[in-house]
């Protein structure tokens, strides 16, 4: 039996050659010797790099899903729900920067276009921020944009903000993350 760890550690590796080099940075063999096993053990978990980059991408989704989700204001108006999601995000991506490199390096990828228009156009669940997003839009309290468009000009600057901090620009504290989040509704709202 195979131990879940090594699983993990091979997910972590990647996540980190990723972040750090690129994804033609990060061969198979570079993540084996990182994650500390056989070239051959990654391929008893993953049938492939493109493979291996998803699920680790999914991994990683998960947990910022879990973040945004934590103590989530169900019960409140979209606005505050907003306002919610966008903070736990800059949040968590300023408190894992790898993890932040990683999501630049995957949705600037054709991986993140495919996923991008799956999650878009495809049969899956929507998101959270999609399903928020329509409930907005249903209740005509932001502008009539397609969800890419609402994405972009929300949760867009947020990102280059996130990378601002990292690169040290600026510095995100909690009251510049709350106004920069504000803002950012402020431009879709009605």
């Amino acid at each position: 039996m195979i131990k879940p760890e090594k699983r993990d550690e091979i997910i972590r590796a990647a996540m980190e050659l990723i972040a750090e080099h690129g994804f033609h940075g990060a061969p198979m063999a570079l993540v084996a010797e990182r994650a500390g096993v056989a070239a051959g053990t990654i391929y008893r978990y993953f049938e492939s790099k493109d493979d291996l980059i998803r699920e680790t991408h999914a991994r990683l989704e998960g947990q910022i899903l879990a973040a945004l989700t934590e103590d989530y204001p169900a019960t409140q108006p979209v606005r505050e729900r907003f306002l919610h999601i966008g903070r736990k995000l800059v949040e968590y991506f300023i408190a894992s920067p790898m993890e932040f490199r990683f999501m630049e390096q995957f949705f600037n990828s054709p991986y993140g276009a495919a996923h991008r228009r799956e999650k878009l156009f495809g049969n899956k669940e929507k998101s959270i921020i999609f399903k928020l997003f329509e409930e907005a839009l249903e209740q005509q309290i932001i502008k009539p944009l397609p969800l890419p468009v609402l994405c972009a000009l929300t949760f867009g600057p947020l990102v280059d903000v996130c990378r601002d901090h990292a690169l040290e620009f600026i510095v995100l504290d909690e009251a510049l993350i709350a106004q920069t989040v504000a803002a950012c509704w402020d431009g879709v709202k009605l």
